[in-house]
């Protein structure tokens, strides 16, 4: 496999104490050698070891950069090529010099997720632990990496290889019936095909049954905080997230547009929308936010009503308890340091079944109870286990849930006692479906896709 020398800048760009420039490829040493001054030339250094030096412009010997190099040979390296890994001042001039004279001296800027396609073509990982390192990277809550780390370790890649033996096993005993029809006993064939289908039928439903909870572990839970103007909700956004992110006054419509925030409750990535008050209003820029809340209610996988507990319920009440109907919602009673004004009962007579916290966002009380239901609503205590193998990317989830199905055509078939040559055609399938999942039977063009979508220098 000839491939060229691949450069990339691999911490993120601004200004910080060190910036790291990787090289990969057969002529990565040579390419740096011819830059860098030290004791020793990099081609003559060991393998893994790390080297203080300066780079200059090879024509007229101008220092560029004062730096340390890191020296690691193949195949020892992420992407089993020749890695070279220069660590400069992390300056945005700094950086790009050092970068274009790497450039300059033979190398090719990567592309996005160049170097962690080259470690899945070299064999070094495969294509569902390669998906895993954007998802560790892009993780915002130590749960979410523990998943992504799993991932990564070849957790999904050992149980979805488990599973295409079993199927191997059951074509293997389908292609020595077929050969040897007179040693065939129908009875043994037909069990052994249908345990091993349902053995794998099973393991594919236990890895669906986790997708919801990897899902949002990987993207997020988007949550709407929706209510009428002025009861609390930029108060709440702003104490759940720690940080003053949402403009807080006692005039009715303040916010305006929609106010995005990641916040981790419990291990929950919350994706917070704080959406202008819900209620008719004439001022056209208001009414545009008032229109964008009610489109987020409906796309939202989780929402938070907040409602004043010093006010009686009003129509602009009612009308977001209808337009919440069926979804998943918490209630929340704010301003409970208040005199109790709201009927509590007729609340509740619209969700029976929805949790209800008091809290007083600006006091920061009730904010515990909040995120140990919003916790609870979607996890239950499962996502404690860590022994287990979660699912969350979207092509995986795909992939599976037609395996299943294959699974399920296939025991159909055993069942009613179909020609095994035509049960082995639904086997096959799963089997490679499963391979679709690892990158064991994948086209090109899906493979650069997926790559395309991970940062530049990774």
């Amino acid at each position: 496999m000839e491939m060229d020398t691949i450069a990339a800048v691999a911490t993120p760009m601004g200004e910080g104490g060190i910036a790291v420039i990787r090289v990969s490829g057969t002529e990565s040493l040579e390419i740096v050698d011819k830059i860098f001054r030290g004791k020793q030339q990099l081609s003559t250094v060991d393998t893994h070891t790390i080297h203080y030096g300066k780079l200059v412009e090879p024509d007229t010997n101008e220092v560029v950069e004062e730096v340390l190099v890191s020296v690691m040979r193949a195949p020892r390296t992420f992407t089993r090529e020749d890695v070279v890994e220069v660590n400069c001042h992390g300056g945005l001039v700094s950086v790009q010099r050092v970068l274009e004279l790497i450039l300059s001296s033979g190398a090719r800027l990567a592309e996005p997720g160049e170097f962690t396609k080259r470690a899945f073509l070299h064999g070094r990982i495969d294509l569902s632990q390669a998906e895993a390192v954007m998802d560790l990277i892009r993780s915002k809550t130590d749960r979410a990496m523990k998943v992504a780390l799993s991932q990564v370790e070849g957790k999904l890649s050992r149980l979805i290889r488990d599973l295409r033996q079993l199927l191997i096993e059951a074509m293997a005993h389908i292609e020595v019936t077929l050969d040897y029809p007179e040693h065939d006993v129908e009875d043994f064939t037909q069990n052994l095909l249908r345990n091993k289908c349902l053995e794998v039928k099973k393991e594919i439903g236990a890895l669906l049954r986790t997708a919801s909870q990897g899902k949002i572990l990987r993207e997020g839970l988007s949550t709407a905080i929706v209510g009428r103007p002025n009861v609390g909700k930029s108060s709440l956004l702003n104490s759940l997230v720690q940080e003053e992110k949402a403009i807080v006054t006692d005039v009715a419509g303040t916010t305006r547009d929609v106010i995005e925030e990641y916040v981790n409750v419990r291990g929950v990535p919350l994706r917070l929308i704080d959406t202008a008050g819900i209620r008719e209003t004439e001022d056209i820029v208001e009414r545009i936010g008032v229109e964008k809340s009610r489109k987020l209610l409906q796309q939202a996988d989780l929402i938070l009503i907040v409602l004043n507990y010093n006010e009686q319920l009003q129509a602009d009440d009612y009308a977001i308890f209808e337009a919440a109907k069926g979804l998943p919602v918490v209630l929340i009673i704010n301003k409970f340091d208040l005199p109790q004004k709201i009927d509590l009962e007729e609340v509740k007579k619209h969700f029976p079944d929805q949790p209800l916290v008091m809290t007083s966002a600006l006091q920061e009380r009730g904010i515990d109870l909040l995120e140990e239901a919003i916790a609870k609503i979607f996890f239950s205590g499962r996502v404690e286990q860590g022994d287990m193998t979660y699912v969350s990317n979207a092509r995986h989830i795909h992939l599976l849930k037609q395996a299943a199905a294959a699974m399920d055509e296939a025991l159909v078939g055993i069942d009613d006692h179909m020609p095994v040559d035509m049960v082995q055609i639904d086997i096959k399938k799963a089997w490679e479906l499963l391979g679709e999942v690892i990158g064991e039977s994948v086209g090109d063009d899906l493979i650069d896709q997926i790559f395309s979508q991970f940062c530049l220098g990774k």
